[in-house]
């Protein structure tokens, strides 16, 4: 199999390649694939010898996209649509990352895959844009939703955490945000052999969830951290009212990943032992 995966430096992209063993990956990154300029890259897609596209790229800037919303729907909407009506004129299977935050966080339940979208902010308004219009190209394709993604790669709570952790006794983190952490190398995982799946069987095209389990607190998250770490730092609870953000935090960011395991025999993955890679990647790990 050959992926055509757009997104080279993030932390979803560099696990792809990581991770690909004996898959053939075609990367075009951001210096020849501006995602403000849809039809350059669906020119891409129009071109490639690939056997399926994997889009990896995203503007996750969550604070941000509250100043920028058009900045985040072009990189978050309309490209991605451009990319699957271009995949969906060869007939190539196009596995595209979206996100918890097209829900509004409400409740205590893990959130199916068909319960009804209602997002907080910019951020999930413009990913939202982005499922719909993958969906609307009409071809075969898998919008997978996935939470708190982390790995040893870029900027994430795990290495900031480290990286607080190191310089304080004590942090004060939100506990009333409930998900998933999700190591960005599952994340790669699911989506090759997604890829290839859907090359095989075409009708399981359709929108899945792939969070890791189980779920926790930003602050029992952080506890975990400083545990495999070895990191000498308290956390106290705080509610996100404590800790004012631009942009609205869904509370609850549990997902029901039933569909994906029952559709493509892929299991929740445990974030804490993905937490144990990352550690050794970044030298972190207790010893």
């Amino acid at each position: 199999m050959k992926v055509l995966v757009f997104g080279e430096i993030g932390q979803v992209g560099q696990e792809l390649q990581r991770r690909a063993g004996d898959v053939e990956l075609e990367i075009r990154g951001l210096d020849e694939a501006n995602f403000e300029d849809p039809e350059a890259c669906a020119a891409f897609v129009a071109a490639t010898d690939a056997d399926a596209v994997i889009n990896a790229v995203a503007y996750t800037a969550v604070d941000k996209a509250e100043e920028q919303e058009d900045l985040a729907l072009a990189i978050n909407g309309t490209t991605p649509g451009a990319l699957a009506r271009a995949a969906a004129e060869r007939g190539l299977p196009f596995v595209h990352i979206s996100t918890d935050y097209v829900f509004d966080g409400e409740g205590e339940d893990a959130f199916p895959t068909d319960y009804a979208t209602a997002p907080l902010g910019a951020y999930g308004r413009t990913k939202l844009v982005g499922e719909e219009g993958v969906r609307a190209a009409g071809g075969t394709h898998a919008i997978l939703r996935t939470s708190w993604v982390v790995s040893s790669h870029g900027n994430n709570f795990v290495k900031t955490m480290l990286r607080l952790g190191a310089d304080r006794d004590k942090l004060t983190i939100v506990a009333d945000q409930i998900g998933g952490p999700t190591c960005a190398a599952a994340i790669a995982d699911a989506c090759l052999s997604v890829a290839q799946q859907l090359i095989d069987d075409p009708a399981k095209t359709g929108t899945y969830h792939f969070s890791g389990g189980p779920d926790v607190s930003w602050a029992d998250f952080a506890r975990e951290i400083f545990v495999q770490s070895g990191t000498d730092c308290d956390v106290a609870d705080i509610p996100s009212s404590d800790y004012p953000t631009p942009a609205k935090r869904p509370l609850n960011s549990r997902m029901d990943n039933t569909t994906t395991e029952s559709t493509f025999g892929i299991k929740r993955s445990d974030w804490r032992e993905g937490l144990a890679e990352i550690l050794e990647d970044l030298g972190a790990k207790k010893p």
